[in-house]
């Protein structure tokens, strides 16, 4: 596994105890420590999502060179 795909785990995995202490607790960790919407809170979240775009590339790519 190399750096690109570690950073996008650490990212996703990052969103992922986000949403899930949204889904639990109503309670966003990105935007308690940013701010709402703030500008640096936004950056995190399109970061987590290009991560997981990222991710999906990746694996789609390994998909298909084992086919």
């Amino acid at each position: 596994m190399n750096i690109t795909v570690k950073v996008l785990s650490v990212l996703c995995l990052i969103g992922a105890l986000n949403w899930g202490l949204i889904g639990l607790f109503g309670f966003d960790l990105v935007a308690f420590i940013f701010g709402p919407m703030s500008i640096l809170s936004r950056i995190v979240y399109t970061l987590v999502g290009l991560s997981a775009v990222g991710l999906l590339v990746i694996a789609g790519r390994n998909y298909a060179q084992r086919i």
